[in-house]
Order: structure tokens, then sequence, then C-alpha cells
């Protein structure tokens, strides 16, 4: 065998969310470290091709759109690449991309190549009715069973992935989620701490606008507690754009909210705030507080995953108020404006989630999943050497 690594990652396209951005800025640094990554894409058109990091795209033409209906295309596409080509290990970046991996595994059998699924959202879902709820505990357990490697952002993660998946506790690795490189970091660690102002607070968000993330909430909260002179900043584009700007203008507060869509990066946004707000209902570990906290932004938000606390250190580096309460998030909109934050902690804590040293237990993983593929093999040929064949004959 060779040191280098044949790595698939599938990716619905270049329209990224965080899960995406991760992805793209793994594969790269996995080309950098010399090794063979292809990003199977399942549709191009997007807006922002243009600043897609240059890798090796595969995909399938359509004539038509795929937008609508993207894990079956996506299943598709995954197939025909592997059917026509080999790899070593199939990278899932995302909760979304397991029934992807998973029509795999039961499309070829044995011919499938080994898979590590990236845990990026929370599995304890209590915003769920109870049937799917239980529908959701048996797909997890399947998921357990099916995938080689688990890997989670942080070790209470790694817990929940025990306990909801069954999974044993060798085959789930713990990677910091690869969020910033160093030269990132540096740069954010540029941006001066701000000092609390009785004239007005800059509150920014980032994110989808999807009803994951609770911008209703955030608004109502911002509604109830907001002086006249603070702003709030949204940053993201997604399904709910619309409904945000009527709910702004119902609170009648659409002339203090500012929606600026997708931004190609939210680092000109963090050097103009003062806050940094997250109102989600859950998250696997949100890339976008650690990149708030390598500004030294001080963060409130909701506790919307077990990492969270590994993240905010309350009246430290922000607060954490409970998912779903807007009233404890409009008074955390008004305490955290007193709160000077300690921004040296801040920037300690996102140093743990940069992207070099993410990359690197990465490619350890791969290697030691294609050493096991790879023994597996040996055993089986080693067994079928020992069988005992008969003539196939046939009765005329």
């Amino acid at each position: 065998m060779t040191d280098k690594l044949r790595i698939v990652v599938p990716i619905h396209s270049l329209d990224p969310g965080g899960v995406e951005r991760v992805a793209l800025g793994l594969a790269s640094r996995w080309v950098g470290a010399g090794h063979e990554v292809t990003t199977v894409l399942g549709r191009s058109g997007c807006n922002h091709l243009a600043s897609a990091p240059p890798l090796n795209y595969w995909q399938v033409p359509s004539r038509i759109p795929t937008a609508s209906w993207e894990t079956p295309w996506m299943i598709y596409c995954l197939y025909s690449y592997l059917v026509e080509h080999s790899a070593d290990v199939v990278f899932l970046p995302g909760n979304t991309y397991a029934v992807v991996g998973a029509a795999m595994k039961l499309l070829l059998g044995d011919h499938a190549p080994s898979m590590a699924l990236k845990v990026s959202n929370a599995l304890h879902r209590p915003d769920m009715p109870a049937p799917m709820r239980a529908a959701y505990g048996l797909w997890l357990r399947a998921q357990g069973r099916l995938f080689d490697r688990m890997v989670a952002l942080s070790e209470p993660m790694s817990r929940e992935i025990r306990d909801t998946t069954r999974v044993e506790a060798c085959r789930v690795e713990v990677i910091s989620n690869p969020i910033l490189s160093r030269a990132r970091l540096r740069t954010l660690a540029k941006h001066k701490p701000r000092t609390a102002s009785v004239w007005g607070t800059r509150y920014l968000t980032a994110g989808r606008l999807v009803p994951q993330k609770n911008h209703a909430l955030l608004l109502r909260a911002f509604a109830r507690s907001a002086r006249p002179s603070d702003t709030l900043t949204i940053a993201g584009e997604g399904q709910q754009r619309a409904a945000i700007v009527q709910w702004a203008g119902e609170l009648g507060i659409s002339d203090r909210v500012r929606l600026v869509g997708h931004v190609a990066s939210i680092d000109p946004l963090m050097a103009e705030a003062d806050v940094f707000v997250l109102s989600s209902n859950y998250e696997g570990l949100p890339g976008v507080v650690v990149e708030a906290l390598a500004a030294g932004l001080p963060v409130l938000s909701t506790d919307c995953c077990v990492s969270m606390n590994c993240l905010v250190e309350n009246d430290r580096t922000g607060l954490l108020v409970p998912t779903g309460d807007e009233r404890a998030f409009a008074e955390g909109l008004e305490r955290i404006r007193d709160l000077a934050g300690d921004a040296q902690r801040a920037r300690a804590v996102a140093s743990r989630y940069e992207v070099e040293g993410a990359a690197h237990r990465y490619l350890d993983m791969m290697a030691q999943l294609r050493r096991e593929r790879e023994s597996l093999r040996r055993r089986r040929l080693g067994l079928s050497a020992w069988a005992t064949h008969s003539p196939w004959q046939r009765s005329l």
C-alpha cells in the first residue's frame, strides 16, 4: 500500500453552510499534505463558485434543478463515482450526509469503502414529537452499526454519541471542530475588545435563516430589551428570510435590524460588533461561536448543545441561557451589555479549534481505517484458502 490516501467527500453544493465550509477546508489541507481528495458535488450552480477552494470536483451533469431533492441526487452521484473509482475512505461531513453513507453501505455491500461520519449536530432532539423522536433513535442506532468511525467534536458529544447510537467506544474519535486556520486566528486576535457604551450596543448573529436557529425568539427578545440606539445584524441566507423581515416589521424594530445575506467572510462584521448572539434550538458545536471568541467578542447563546459549556464560560467569556426561553434571552441581551469579557481567555478557547491539527488527526484516523480494512481483507482471504470447493455441475 502507498502512504497516499484516496479520500472522497460528498458535498451537496458550493453554497455552503458551516458543515460544508469545514469539509472544504479540511479537504484543502489533505490535498496539501499529498493525498488524493475528490469532492463529489451534487450541483455546481451557485453564487459562490468563484470563491470555492481549488479542489478536484466531480459531478454528474444534470439539466434539471436538483436542489429540492438533493439527498437522493447526492446518493446517485456518490454511487456513480464509487462504482467507477476506488477510494480508501468516504468522509461524511455532517449529520445530513448520514443517509447518503447508509445508502452506499446498502448499495455496495462489502465493496463500500470505509466511512467516517462527523457528527455536526445535536443527537438529543427534545424539539421532535415523541413518535418522530422514537424513530430518530432507531435511525441513530442504525448509524452506530453502519459507520466505521463516528467523529465527535468534544468529549461531552462523544458521550452523547455512545449513549444514543450504542456504538463501541473504540469507534468514536474526538476531534475538535476545525474552524480556524492559524493565520486567521492571528488576524482575528488583532480585533480590539470593545468597551461598554451607554449610546448603543451592536449585536451580531450569523447562520442559515432556518427554524433551527430560532430567529423568531431572537427578534422578540431584542424587541423586549433593546434600547433605541441598539442594533442587530443578521448574516446568512435561507428559507425564513421573508418571515424574518415580516417579524421585524410587526415588532416595530425594522429600522434597527439589518439583514446582510450570505457573506464570504464574517470577519469585517465581527470587527464592527460589540456582542455575538446565538438563539439556536440545537447545534453540534457552533463554529460561528468559535469565530466570535477568536475575535474577542462576548457571546450570548442558548445552551443549545452538550458542547456549549466547553465554549462559553458564564460571566467570563459570555452568557448561556436555556433554549427557547425568550425572557431569559432578553435578560441576557441586557446583562451582556455590561460584560467586559475576557478576550484573552476567549481566544485561548478558540485556539483549540484550529484546522491544521485537526486535519492531521483526521488523516491518522483514515490511515487506521485503511489498515483495519486491509487486515479484514487478509483474514477473509485466509479463511477462503481453507474452504473446500467442489466444481459446479449442472444436471442435464
